[in-house]
This record gives structure tokens, C-alpha cells and sequence, in this order.
């Protein structure tokens, strides 16, 4: 079916042009547009190239026109080097011309200032007048060397191949393409996006993803301006392609300002990181790797774990490439006792006896050889580095030729170094006209082998369908609103610890419960409520941490020390802390039971992701031991133990000098939790949560602090996110027409199981009606594809009912959107029992609904024509329908919303 949702076709001319016209056409030597005009003419393109210029009748041999305006026939891509100051109007000539993209290398916009940015607002103006796309301005341009588009300045044609390179630098473009020309690296499009005022990386990425020529994607990123987007693009991307990221401005100050301890500890690079691994995307941070990382990737090479064995015939470079293994914090492969058996009986007796596997200097083809056919077997070991070094016996190709003999064959991956100059070049280009990966030193293969194992770990990430998640209580959303509209009334950013544990406990955090104190009178009245011994702690909003004020005082074990220490407290803080304000004191039970390890869990808000949630371990010193995984929420059981598994407080966690195991799953429900509170309160700015004690029974929070700002009202649900969270306002009950209490809400990765049962419980003939094809159950990719949606670009509302004492699913209608953004195409089914009562209508009427409520234009749909029920449906529905023109048997459907 070629739907709008097949390419974007907004911006396909962009990269699939049939003429060219190049606005400012020069001979002037040097010029901006002497350089681009030769390019395209040089390039190969085969359509039309016209140049455009006023002052010229004609440029370089060739013939000019005076305005687009003047061009006889269709032009599809403006490419637009005049000045700055005379873009706007070039852009209402291209628009009244019917030209429909257009790139502009001018400079002079946002970067030139005030004067520039009022350019810049004007051009987009002009462009959005006449429904124009545009890349740019200030950038390189785009090539794209399989059509012989090279409608870019660089000096430098890139050669054809299956990578796309996207980047916000145009500088770096010319540099990465003059580093991979004499490396035989190709390209299937090059695009430099530059201050990207139009089209941006999340149009550009929903172009590759479905791209043919393109078989992965590298992004140089220098800034994100929106982060639903990309996020949202980059996923999808991801699903389909390797996509590799390098991004500048990695050590930047941030959080100076930060009042909380998370604020202060994590960095927007930290997010940056947490972004793009749950995007399922690998980061690299030099381009050298960048392009051995991708080269890797898209030749197919793939890992199902970390442990890399390294074979060699030199001591010094396997232990080399295992110490950067350590650096990398992946493990070397421990071979079995049967492996090592096998090796005793084919090398010789001073080989090295384990990993790395040392088969000596003067190893032959066949030595070499067989110790990686035996290590490839070995189930320990996910994937092999094979180094050979030029020593007096060495026979570079002999041995380079058993190899790839094996690695053709082999199930595992296995990277290749022969490392030297000349006397191994051969070799190398044999392993790369064989489709093998060749690095010229062992840090450069770990470095491959290193993103491999992340991209599979990332990929895990995206995919996963966890195990249903226990049924939480529901959050008081209202009591927690009251709280912060009170503070923000009162002028405050920041809870005192009343009322950031009263805040807490409004989700679900258990904590300790804290009873304020104004007097010494007052605190012996609590004392005994509470119970000794006591913690007292200085209550004053004007102190953020109170250890940094020694304002916390330990075991007050009854009424007496009670007394002196609220006097001595009080007096001692008001003393190093003259201004300020200082309420009394809070009284806590004593609350450090046995077995218990004080973990921090926090709330930071990065200006381009949003809120992020970090762990790690807890404490007082908590910003010299710096010690934290960064989630961006929403969060899924599954990515918090991924989390807490990163962190140095997994091991803390775990028994030790007789302490039983901490309760991890308490851990992670309050990390669920959290995770909750930052999707539904905006308001929330950061937020610590230190320490939480987890011991062997539960988990329970003895201090917090939150800060709040002031909401930003967002036209998007979930603005503040950069991951659309569940959208829970899409619950709701529905009673069928005879009585039969549903629930319809949407769908979730926890219910994968109930997924996989309502589509094998189909009849046959429901299964085809539905896909088009006979199929049994879903495959997990289709499973995972079908459960974890993305909110913001799709939405599958799914109906529940109790049967037999069980929960199950009888119905799902879902639509995806075009990635126009304009419409969509849906899909409903209903299981077979349940067919002919009401339920089809009801979920297609919610899900045009939620379709209409987003702002799209059209929902379309594709149905057999001996589907008579679904076209019933549609014709009541209002639906209008028309045959394919290829398939008399399908009948395509809309409706305009």
C-alpha cells in the first residue's frame, strides 16, 4: 500500500531531487557559490542543475537565469548561498515557484546575533508561507553519492556506501570525509544540519529509518532542541539500524546552581549517556572510533555478551588489549577446562595457559588457526580478538587466510588486528575485501568489540519485555498538587523536610515519620510520644544540608539529653548560620536497624531531557564517593535493576561479613515509584531522597528535600518529559450491551503475556484477517514491537476482562503515526467469542478519539474485502473507501478527522 507514512514526504526531495537549482550561482574564485555549483556539477547528478543569479547571464560555461522565478520546468531542491539578508525573499520566490525544499549554507543568521536571528525568524516565516522544508542555514549541505548529489561546498565528493552521516558541525563533516576517502569508506547520504531553524534530527532520522541505502547512522551532536523528538526518532531508528552518536561538550559546567546533592553530583552529560542507551543508540567519543565503531556495526558484526577472548603470537599486545578490556569494564572470557585441555594438545608447552591465549611467535597458519576453532567453541567466550604481530617466523597472509576461513564460518564474532605497516597492509585488505573486521592496533578492536557488547546491551534495553509489574497503590496526585501549590504560593522553591516527606508519602515512598519542635518544652512532650532514642535535626529552610552545620545530633537517649541537646543545637547552628531562619527542631525515632545500607536515590532536571532519576549509594560523603547510575523515567522494573546494577552500591547490596542480602525488590519499588512522581509533578526541580535504608526486610526514607519551579504549561502531554510516560488518563470502563464490565485502557510492555495469549487464542481466520497472513503466535520481536509502543507516535488501547478468576485480553485496536505527523493507519481485533457485541465499535471510537485529540488529520486503514464486518464498521463509522489499484482484493479506507 504506498501511503504518505512509507517515506517523509515532506523532506524526501531533499535526498531523492530530480533538479537542482542553486540560488547565487558564482565564478568568483573561492566564493560559497563557485565551490557548490562545481560540486554539483561534478557530482554526477543526471537531472537538471540550474543556476540562479542576477548579475549573470551566465556561471561557468553553463546558463543562468535571473530568479527561480524564471526556470522552465519543475525545480524540487533549492539550494540557496546568497546573502543572509536576502534569504527571506529568495524563499517567497521559491515558494510562489512551487519549489518545495530547500537548503541554505548561507551564514549570518542566530550566530551573527540580534540582527541574524531576525533573519533567521524571517526566512522561517517566508518558508512556512509557502510550506517549504529547509535544512540549514550556516551548514555544509547534503551529499548524497548514489544519486551524484553533492550540493554541499566540501572539497571532498564522499565515496558511495550504506553509512549516513548526520551532524550539526559542517566543519567536522569535511573533516570525517577527508579522514574516510582513503580508507574506502562510503556514504549513503551525508547531511550537515547546521543551526537546524527547520528540519532537525528527528525528520532527518525518520528519512534514514527507512531508507534502503542507508544500513547505519552516525550523529555528531552538538545540541538537541527538542527532546521528544529525537528521542522519539532516534528509537524508532534504533529498532531498525545501528545508530552511532558522538557528542561534543561532554565536560561542560553544569549544576553550579544546584541546591540538592543529585543537582550538584550529575551533569547534563550524565543524561546525555541515559538518553541515548535507552534509545538503544552507541555513544563514542572520538571520530576515529566513531568510524570503526560504525564501520563494525553495519558489516553485521554482532555479540550476545561481553566476554572477549584474545588469541595472539605476542605476549605484550594481548596484555595490552586486556588491560584496555578492564578499562573498558568488560570481562575477558574464562575458558573451560576443556578448552584448555584441547589448546595443551595443539600448542606448544610454554603457550600461556589461559586468556589471553599466547600461541607464540613462531605459530604457522595451522597452530594459529586451530586455537581459535577451539576457542570459538568454548561457551565462556561471546567473541575472540585475534592479534598477530610481524616476528622473524611470522607469515602475515598465510595465517590471515586460515582465519578468515574460520570467520566466514563462525557464529561468533571475531575481530581481527595484524598489527604493523607495510608487511601487513595485504592481510588487511583481505580480511576487508572479505567483509571481516580489521583494526591496525588491539585498543581500536576493544574499542569496536567494547560498542558491539553496548549496542546489544542498549538493544536489550529497547526491546525487553519485563515480567508484570505487582499492582502498586495509586498515587494521591490531589494531596500531592496541595502541597506544592502551597509552597509556591508562599513565594518558596524549597519543601522543608515536613513537607517533602509528606510529598513522598503521597506516592507510595515509605519514610520516617519527622514531628517539628519550636521550643525545648515541646521536644520533651514528642520525645516521649516518639519513644527514645531520638535523632533531632535543625529544621530551617534556609539550610539545605544539615551535616554541613553539624546540625544533627545522634542517640538522645532520654529526656534530659533531649533538653540540652535542643538548647546546644539550636545555639551552635544560629552561631555558624547567623541569618538564618531557624524553626526549631524535627525529632525522629532512632531508626538504623542492623543489617541496613543508606542508599541515595535522587531527582535532577537537564534542560534538554528533562527529570532524571539517579541511585547510588548513600550517606554523608555521598559527593566525594560520587557514586550513581542515571535513569530518564519513565522507568520499568527492568531498567532500575539495570540501574542499581551499574552502581557501586549493587555490591553493598549483596551479603557481606555476615549481613543477609538487602531486599532489592523494596529498593526497586521505591525507584518505581519515583519514577511515577516525576512523570505526573512537573513542579518537581530536583529532589533527594538521603539516605534511604534498605536492610533485609524493606526500604524506608529518613530524609528528603525537594525543590520545586514553577510549571511550564506545555501543548504536549507530558511536555515535560522526554519520553512520553503511560498515559494513565486513558483508563476507563465500558459496559458491552449485555452487561459485560470491561476495562479499556492503553497498552504496556507487563502485558506482553497477555498479548501473546489473546493472538494465539485467534481463530485462524481472525489471525489472517487481521495480518493478512497465517501465522501461529507473535515472534518476540513483533511481541516486544506490538507492547512497548511510543506514546507520542502511536497508541494501542487494549480491552480487559475477568474470565474464570484470571484477567484477559479480548480486543486491541491500535493505529501508528505517518511519519508526516499528519495521519495515520490503524488495525483492531477482537477475539472470536467476543465478536458481535459492541466491542469493535466502542475501541475504534475511542481510538479516533485519542487520534482526533493529538491533532491528527486523517486515519486510514487497510481491509480485505472479504472483511465485510470491518467494513460495515467503517461505512457506520464514516469511513470512505476505494479499491487498490493493484490489489482488487483490498480495499483501502479513511476517515478524515
Amino acid at each position: 500500500m504506498a501511503r504518505r507514512g512509507a517515506t517523509t514526504a515532506e523532506i524526501s526531495p531533499l535526498f531523492e531531487p530530480r533538479s537542482v537549482a542553486l540560488i547565487g550561482a558564482s565564478e568568483r574564485p573561492g566564493s560559497l557559490g563557485t565551490v557548490t555549483y562545481r560540486n554539483l556539477l561534478e557530482g554526477g547528478f543526471e537531472g537538471p542543475i540550474h543556476a540562479v543569479n542576477p548579475a549573470h547571464e551566465t556561471v561557468q560555461g553553463h546558463a543562468c537565469v535571473a530568479s527561480v522565478l524564471d526556470i522552465d520546468g519543475d525545480v524540487d531542491l533549492a539550494v540557496i548561498v546568497t546573502p543572509a539578508v536576502a534569504v527571506p525573499g529568495v524563499l517567497d520566490e521559491c515558494g510562489e515557484a512551487g519549489v518545495p525544499v530547500a537548503v541554505i549554507l548561507s551564514a549570518g543568521f542566530r550566530e551573527a546575533g540580534p540582527e541574524g536571528r531576525q533573519l533567521e525568524a524571517d526566512a522561517l516565516a517566508a518558508a512556512r508561507r509557502h510550506g517549504i522544508r529547509f535544512i540549514g542555514p550556516n551548514c555544509l549541505g547534503i551529499l548524497r553519492p548514489d544519486a551524484g548529489l553533492n550540493a554541499s561546498f566540501s572539497q571532498v565528493m564522499a565515496r558511495e556506501g550504506h553509512i549516513a552521516l548526520v551532524s550539526q558541525s559542517g566543519a567536522l563533516c569535511t573533516a570525517l570525509l577527508d579522514w574516510a576517502a582513503p580508507r574506502n569508506i562510503g556514504f549513503s547520504c551525508v547531511v550537515s544540519s547546521g543551526t537546524a531553524a527547520d528540519v532537525d534530527f528527528g525528520e532527518i532520522l525518520d528519512y534514514l529509518v527507512v531508507d534502503p541505502a542507508t544500513r547505519a547512522i552516525m550523529l555528531y551532536v552538538e545540541g538537541i532542541h527538542d527532546a521528544r523528538r529525537f528521542m522519539s526518532a532516534v528509537r524508532a531508528a534504533s529498532r531498525a539500524k545501528p545508530v552511532i552518536v558522538m557528542k561534543a561538550g561532554r565536560h561542560a559546567d553544569a549544576g553550579q546552581a544546584a541546591i540538592s546533592h543529585t543537582g550538584a553530583m550529575v551533569g547534563s552529560d550524565d543524561v546525555f549517556d541515559a538518553a541515548v542507551s535507552r534509545a538503544g543508540v552507541v555513544r563514542v567519543h572520538n571520530y576515529v572510533d566513531f568510524f570503526a565503531v560504525a564501520e563494525t556495526l553495519h558489516t553485521g558484526v554482532r555479540t550476545r555478551g561481553p566476554r572477549l577472548a584474545i588469541i595472539t603470537n605476542g605476549g605484550g599486545p594481548g596484555v595490552m588489549a586486556a588491560d584496555f578490556l578492564a578499562d573498558k569494564r568488560l570481562p575477558l572470557a574464562k575458558l573451560s577446562e576443556e578448552t584448555r585441555q584441547k589448546l595443551d594438545g595443539a600448542l606448544p608447552r610454554a603457550w600461556s595457559g589461559g586468556n589471553p591465549v599466547d600461541v607464540l611467535g613462531d605459530a604457522g597458519a595451522d597452530r594459529y588457526a586451530k586455537a581459535l576453532e577451539f576457542v570459538l567453541e568454548d561457551d565462556g567466550c561471546d567473541g575472540v580478538l585475534a592479534i598477530l604481530v610481524p616476528q622473524a617466523m611470522t607469515q602475515p597472509e598465510p595465517v590471515a587466510a586460515a582465519v578468515a576461513d574460520i570467520v566466514t564460518q563462525a557464529k561468533k564474532p571475531v575481530l581481527t588486528c595484524w598489527m604493523g605497516g607495510r608487511s601487513m597492509e595485504a592481510s588487511r585488505e583481505a580480511f576487508r575485501a572479505r567483509g571481516i573486521a580489521t583494526y591496525a592496533t588491539p585498543e581500536a578492536a576493544v574499542e569496536a568489540f567494547s560498542a558491539v557488547a553496548a549496542h546489544r546491551a542498549n538493544q536489550e534495553m529497547l526491546l525487553q519485555v519485563p515480567k508484570p509489574l505487582g499492582r502498586r497503590e495509586a498515587p494521591d496526585r490531589e494531596g500531592a498538587r496541595l502541597i506544592i501549590d502551597a509552597a509556591l504560593a508562599e513565594g518558596r522553591r524549597v519543601l522543608d523536610v515536613i513537607e517533602s516527606k509528606a510529598l513522598l508519602r503521597t506516592f507510595g515512598i515509605p519514610i520516617l515519620e519527622s514531628l517539628p519542635a519550636r521550643s525545648a518544652r515541646e521536644a520533651l512532650t514528642l520525645g516521649e510520644q516518639l519513644g527514645f532514642p531520638l535523632v533531632m535535626k535543625i529544621h530551617s529552610s534556609d539550610i539545605s544540608h544539615k551535616s554541613d552545620v553539624d546540625g544533627v545530633r545522634l542517640g538522645i537517649a532520654n529526656g534530659a539529653e533531649l533538653g540540652t541537646a535542643y538548647r546546644e543545637l539550636v545555639r551552635s547552628v544560629s552561631e555558624r548560620m547567623p541569618d538564618a531562619r531557624i524553626n526549631g527542631v524535627l525529632l525522629e525515632r532512632m531508626w538504623r536497624p542492623r543489617n541496613g545500607r543508606e542508599i541515595m536515590l535522587g531527582v535532577m532536571n537537564d534542560p534538554v531531557f528533562g527529570p532524571a532519576v539517579t541511585v547510588g549509594l548513600g550517606g554523608t560523603l555521598v559527593e566525594v564517593i560520587r557514586d550513581r547510575a542515571v535513569g530518564l523515567p519513565p522507568l520499568n522494573r527492568f531498567l532500575v535493576r539495570r540501574m542499581i546494577e551499574e552502581t557501586r552500591a549493587s555490591r553493598y547490596l549483596d551479603e557481606f561479613r555476615g549481613k543477609p542480602p538487602a531486599n532489592r525488590r523494596a529498593l526497586e519499588d521505591v525507584i518505581l515509584r519515583l519514577s511515577d512522581m516525576v512523570c505526573e509533578l512537573p513542579w518537581i526541580e530536583e529532589l533527594d531522597i538521603n539516605p534511604l535504608v534498605v536492610n533485609e526486610n524493606n526500604a524506608v526514607a529518613l530524609d528528603a528535600r525537594v525543590v520545586l519551579r514553577e510549571s511550564r504549561a506545555s501543548a504536549r502531554e507530558y511536555g515535560h518529559m522526554a519520553i512520553h510516560p503511560y498515559p494513565s488518563g486513558l483508563v476507563g470502563e465500558h459496559v458491552l450491551r449485555d452487561g459485560t464490565p470491561l476495562v479499556i485502557r492503553p497498552i504496556r510492555p507487563e502485558d506482553a503475556r497477555l498479548e501473546q495469549v489473546f493472538v494465539s487464542s485467534l481463530s485462524e481466520r481472525s489471525k489472517y484477517l487481521r495480518f493478512m497472513y497465517a501465522m501461529k503466535e507473535l515472534t518476540p520481536a513483533m511481541l516486544s514491537r506490538f507492547t512497548q509502543i511510543d506514546y507520542d507516535r502511536e497508541m494501542a488501547l487494549i480491552a480487559l476482562t475477568d474470565i474464570d478468576g484470571a484477567e484477559r485480553q479480548v480486543g486491541v485496536a491500535r493505529y501508528v503515526t505517518y511519519l508526516d505527523g499528519r495521519g495515520c493507519e490503524f488495525s483492531i481485533v477482537v477475539s472470536d467469542a467476543w465478536q458481535n457485541r459492541g466491542l469493535a465499535t466502542e475501541l475504534l471510537r475511542r481510538l479516533i478519539d485519542v487520534a482526533r485529540d493529538r491533532g491528527l488529520e486523517e486515519m486510514d486503514g487497510v481491509v480485505l474485502r472479504e472483511n465485510r464486518g470491518m467494513l460495515a464498521l467503517a461505512k457506520e463509522l464514516g469511513f470512505t473507501r476505494r479499491t487498490a489499484p493493484d490489489d482488487p482484493e483490498i480495499v483501502y479506507i479513511t476517515l478524515s478527522l
